[in-house]
C-alpha cells in the first residue's frame, strides 16, 4: 500500500457515477477518522492539506501522518495540495512527495490562469504528479480562501474546453453555486447542474472537482449551539444534490466543514456533559469517533463509493 495519485481513482468513480471524498487533515485524529472509515468501507479516500494545515502542522508531520495511516490502514491514499496559491508552493510539495497538487489562479484573468497552470502541470507531470485547476470563482470563507459573494463567478463551459486543452490538467474545480466555510448560502440552496452538464458534454470523460462541498450537518450545529457554541445561519449543498453531481461529471468532492462541525460537536459535548475533565485524549477520542461517523455517512450515501476498492 502506498501514496498514489488520483488518475485511476477518477477513471473508476467516472465510469462507475460515484465520487471520491477529499477530505481535509489537520491533526492525527482526523486523519485517522477519515482513513479508518474509508478502509472498513472499501473507499478509495484523498487526504487534502490546505495553506492554513500548513501553517499549523507543518507539511512534514502531515506527510507524516498520511503514511502512518497507509501502514495502519493497508490501503491507498492520495495526498492533495489543495489551493495551493503560486507555483512555488506546488513545487514544495510535488518535491515533498504530495501525489497530486492544486493550483489555484481562479483569481487571475484567463490568459493568466492557464499560463500559471501551465507551469505548474509541466513541472508536476516531469515528476509523476498529477494537477487539478481552477475556473470560475467560488463565495465563502475557508483557510486562507476569503471571496465575497458578489465576486463569485459561474465557469463558463466553453472556457472550461480550452483551459483543459491549454493546460494540461488532469482535472478541474468548477464554480456551479457551493461555496466555502459554513455559511453558503442566504436563501434557498441552489447548484448550476446545466454549466456541469454542459461541461460534461463538452469535456467527456474528464474529471470534474467541486470545493466547498460540505452540507454542514444541521445535526452538528444544533449540537455545537446546544454545548454553548453560537453558529446561527449555517447552511451547506443539500446532500442529494451531491449525490446527484455524483452521478454526473463530478470525481472528486470536497469536504472540510462537516468535518470541523463534527470534531466540534463531539469535543463540545464532553466538555459540557464532563466539566472536570481536563485529558486531550478523552474529548479527542469522542471527537474523532464523530467524524468517522460523519466520513462513513459520506462515502455510503453521498459519494457513493462504498465498496469500489
Amino acid at each position: 500500500m502506498a501514496l498514489v495519485t488520483t488518475k485511476e481513482m477518477f477513471k473508476k468513480a467516472y465510469a462507475g457515477g460515484y465520487a471520491i471524498g477529499a477530505f481535509n487533515i489537520n491533526n492525527m485524529e482526523i486523519t485517522q477518522a477519515i482513513t479508518e472509515a474509508a478502509a472498513e468501507l472499501k473507499s478509495p479516500v484523498i487526504l487534502q492539506v490546505s495553506a492554513g494545515a500548513r501553517k499549523y502542522a507543518k507539511p512534514a508531520y502531515l506527510k507524516a501522518l498520511a503514511e502512518a495511516a497507509i501502514e495502519d490502514t493497508g490501503i491507498d491514499v492520495a495526498l492533495h495540495l489543495d489551493h495551493g496559491a503560486d507555483f512555488e508552493i506546488c513545487k514544495a510539495c510535488v518535491d515533498s512527495g504530495f501525489t497530486s497538487v492544486m493550483i489555484d489562479g481562479s483569481q487571475y484573468s484567463f490568459e493568466e490562469n492557464v499560463a500559471l497552470t501551465k507551469k505548474v502541470v509541466e513541472y508536476a507531470h516531469a515528476h509523476g504528479v498529477v494537477v487539478e485547476g481552477e475556473l470560475g470563482v467560488l463565495a465563502g470563507i475557508e483557510d486562507d480562501v476569503k471571496v465575497d459573494e458578489s465576486e463569485a463567478k459561474f465557469t463558463d463551459p466553453a472556457e472550461a474546453e480550452r483551459f483543459v486543452e491549454l493546460t494540461g490538467v488532469d482535472s478541474l474545480a468548477i464554480a456551479i453555486g457551493t461555496s466555502h466555510g459554513a455559511y453558503k448560502f442566504k436563501s434557498e440552496p441552489q447548484l448550476r447542474f446545466d454549466i456541469l452538464e454542459e461541461i460534461g458534454r463538452r469535456l467527456p470523460g474528464f474529471p470534474i472537482v467541486l470545493h466547498g462541498a460540505s452540507s454542514v450537518v444541521p445535526e452538528y450545529v444544533e449540537e455545537i449551539n446546544a454545548c454553548g457554541g453560537k453558529l446561527e445561519g449555517a447552511i451547506g449543498v443539500p446532500e442529494e444534490m451531491l449525490r446527484k453531481a455524483a452521478s454526473m461529471a463530478v470525481c472528486k468532492i470536497n469536504i472540510d466543514s462537516d468535518i470541523r462541525l463534527a470534531m466540534t460537536a463531539g469535543i463540545r459535548r464532553v466538555l459540557s456533559n464532563q466539566p472536570d475533565v481536563f485529558d486531550p485524549r478523552t474529548y479527542l477520542s469522542v471527537g474523532r469517533e464523530e467524524v468517522k461517523k460523519m466520513v462513513a455517512h459520506k462515502i455510503k450515501n453521498v459519494l457513493g463509493s462504498a465498496g469500489t476498492l
